[in-house]
């Protein structure tokens, strides 16, 4: 059943709400990293309940319509799909708890050919039930890489950010904990490739890999504490391509920039030679 596109541009749906409170937000810091020094008073700002902030990444997981275009179900082979290319902006600093809605739509779809498949970009906008104030607006894309060929729209594609030919400004080493993908998946993507080694096996790696979004919050973190002293009014957004799995254990590199008012960075497993994330911006205040 090939993708169906007149279904899927028009696809938008609210929902979910979700509570949250400041258990939820320390699990989320922990699960990415925070607290690997225990006696860091920067870190223990994010993973101990005494004045308490809230990680700007954590709105990733907040209200989130996991497995949505499996809910949209506009054909498409649902094995083959990846998380391409993440992105955030805050609107303001996100509260340590309270109860958020999210809204999400499609905002484009690029039919790359037969062999190629096809690109689905999509908004998801993060908002405070209380006051309706907007918190985030997060933008992904995702590439169905069984399912080009529909007959659709063959662009635009935006152009990636170029990564600078020069030595970084700055790098940041973060150990990825052994354990922490089975910290992560407790935010809400139980996806077993993370947990299960077998299902790891059938899909073609030694053992589970880390969450990609883990290691965008990591790449978070790295500049948190490299550019802004661990204040997270100060990181205003940040977009990266997932273009190669981390796996729990490993050291991630964040290498950056610093290029006319914003800040390139990229992702580095040093150990495999291999860029893991990359065509990283963020805006930094």
């Amino acid at each position: 059943m090939p993708l169906d596109y007149d279904k899927l541009k028009d696809w938008r749906a609210e929902g979910p709400s979700q509570t949250y409170d400041a258990d939820d937000t320390i699990l989320y810091a922990l699960g990415i990293g925070l607290g690997h020094d225990p006696t860091d008073p920067r870190q223990l700002r994010f993973v101990y309940e005494k004045d308490l902030k809230a990680l700007p990444t954590l709105c990733t997981v907040l209200a989130h319509p996991f497995a949505w275009l499996h809910k949209a179900d506009p054909g498409i082979n649902r094995t083959r799909l990846v998380h391409a290319e993440q992105g955030i902006r805050l609107h303001r600093p996100l509260p340590v708890a309270g109860q958020v809605h999210s809204e999400t739509r499609v905002t484009g779809i690029v039919d790359k050919g037969p062999d190629k498949g096809a690109l689905v970009y999509s908004e998801r906008r993060l908002y405070d039930s209380g006051s309706g104030d907007l918190l985030a607006s997060l933008t992904a894309t995702t590439m169905c890489r069984a399912d080009g060929g529909f007959g659709g729209p063959a662009g635009p594609i935006p152009p990636a950010p170029a990564v600078p030919q020069r030595e970084p400004d700055h790098r940041c080493d973060l150990p990825v904990l052994p354990q922490a993908a089975l910290l992560y998946r407790l935010n809400g993507d139980r996806n077993p490739l993370h947990a299960d080694p077998e299902v790891a096996r059938r899909a073609g790696f030694d053992r589970p890999i880390l969450h990609g979004m883990c290691s965008f919050g990591m790449a978070g973190h790295a500049l948190l504490r490299t550019l802004c002293d661990y204040d997270p009014a100060r990181l205003v957004s940040l977009s990266a391509r997932f273009s190669a799995p981390v796996y729990p254990g490993e050291t991630l590199t964040i290498e950056m920039w610093r290029e006319s008012g914003a800040v390139a960075f990229r992702g580095r497993v040093a150990q495999r030679d291999a860029i893991v994330l990359n065509h990283g911006q963020a805006q930094i205040i």
